[in-house]
């Protein structure tokens, strides 16, 4: 949009009060604009829409700007929300928040060195002969550094923002605030569900000893895998606020969209492969789709994975109904379909017929890949730009408010989040060899 979501050094308020100033600041600012626009527009003789005075430009920037600043759970409620609710939302509010996807801010040396030594103490330079104070990466609960220990190990250190933990639960209840006052959700729309989940899930990605473990996990489910590269956990280092792992190079995996075919296509099978394999065999998954996620080692052709925050378990149930949805696809079975969609949750008896037709023909749409007999090519096919236009139709209808069980729409994103890659990289796919092992 503009140069004011650029990742720059900012302090990040830390203090509850502090932030529900900030806010309470950020709510009167967007109120005021609308009250002048409205004003401005009667004067002219015209009657707007409440949405078109508050998605002005100003406004935007103004919304977009501070939860970027502010970090924590308020900046990641609005990256869940531009993912989750995406299809759902009003397109405008959508883009609005996909901003927050971006970079963060980063904090000051002073604000960084303060959590070093809450969490390792005074003397911490003791354990390093290198620290770099300027990060590799910014998120929005943390930032990452590259520093060299004393006994010679090259490590990934990831940072959290001071006062993320704390600020949680009210960072939420103001962002849900906003959201009700800005009037775009749908009318039947009850986001308390995801909310919910949202502080659940933003209380263990803010515990960097869980995300150690999950990383530990997943070091040991794929240490045979010759495909990936998982970092090593440095347990000693290891604390609620800092995570250390091993550094480990390698190029984002989107700039692979100028690889040889053979390349983007291996690496999206393995992905696709991967996510698979979480549902069904190891029933745990890393449900964050963020690109950033994914490295590639073009000297050893292995994929990197990072971020184990989100890490999510399912059970064997759902995992058995989304077994019967994909054998549904591949059989281009759409009553089967729609009895897995209605076993999932993706539909429920109370969805009104027209609702009900509409899902189903979005939901044929995206499980076409399925069945593919040979390659599935994702860089020809405009199945992407038809999913869209088809999720925003629905988004745009007012009397739209159903969402699926939550377990089903982080899976949902992860597969989501793969698609768009495969799209992006232009992949060719072999989707029935992917899919036999699985199926059965």
């Amino acid at each position: 949009m503009t140069d004011s979501y650029r990742s720059r050094e900012q302090r990040v308020p830390s203090g509850r009060l502090t932030r529900i100033a900030r806010f309470g600041a950020l709510t009167g600012g967007i109120l005021g604009n609308v009250a002048y626009e409205g004003s401005r527009a009667y004067a002219s003789g015209r009657r707007p829409r409440l949405s078109e005075l508050l998605l002005t430009p100003g406004n935007a920037t103004r919304l977009t700007r501070e939860l970027a600043n502010m970090r924590g759970a308020a900046m990641k409620m609005g990256q869940l929300l531009s993912m989750e609710a995406g299809d759902f939302i009003a397109p405008e509010l959508a883009q609005i928040l996909a901003h927050l996807r971006a970079d963060a801010h980063t904090m000051p040396g002073r604000q960084l060195k303060s959590v070093l030594v809450a969490n390792w103490g005074a003397d911490f330079l003791k354990h390093f002969s290198k620290f770099d104070v300027h990060p590799l990466a910014a998120a929005s609960i943390g930032q990452v550094h590259r520093a060299r220990t004393r006994d010679g190990r090259d490590l990934a250190i990831k940072v959290q923002y001071p006062g993320v933990r704390a600020s949680i639960d009210s960072d939420l209840r103001n962002v849900a605030s906003l959201l009700r006052l800005s009037g775009l959700l749908p009318r039947g729309l009850d986001i308390a569900p995801m909310l919910e989940e949202a502080r659940r899930q933003l209380h263990q990605e803010a515990d960097y000893q869980r995300e150690g473990r999950a990383l530990d996990d997943f070091g040991r489910l794929l240490a045979k895998h010759d495909a990936f590269v998982v970092p090593s956990l440095h347990p000693d280092l290891t604390t609620t606020d800092i995570l250390a792992m091993d550094h480990v190079n390698g190029v984002p995996v989107e700039s692979l969209t100028d690889a040889p075919q053979e390349v983007r296509d291996r690496v999206t099978t393995h992905l696709l492969s991967l996510l698979l394999q979480e549902l069904f065999d190891f029933r745990l998954m890393q449900s964050d789709p963020n690109f950033a996620n994914y490295r590639y080692q073009p000297d050893t052709g292995r994929i990197v994975l990072l971020d184990f925050g989100a890490t999510r378990s399912f059970d064997t149930a759902l995992a058995q109904k989304f077994r019967a949805l994909l054998r549904a696809a591949v059989q281009r079975d759409r009553t089967a379909i729609r009895i897995a969609a209605l076993d999932i949750g993706y539909l429920s008896d109370s969805t009104s017929g027209p609702h009900q037709t509409r899902l189903l023909d979005m939901m044929e749409m995206a499980l076409e890949p399925l069945s593919s007999v040979g390659l599935f090519d994702f860089g020809t096919s405009p199945l992407a730009t038809r999913l869209r236009d088809a999720a925003m139709a629905i988004g745009e209808d007012p009397e739209f408010g159903e969402i699926p069980p939550i377990d089903v729409l982080f899976l949902q994103r992860k597969i989501g989040g793969l698609f768009l890659l495969a799209t992006r990289l232009r992949a060719r796919v072999h989707m029935p060899d992917l899919l036999a092992r699985h199926l059965g």
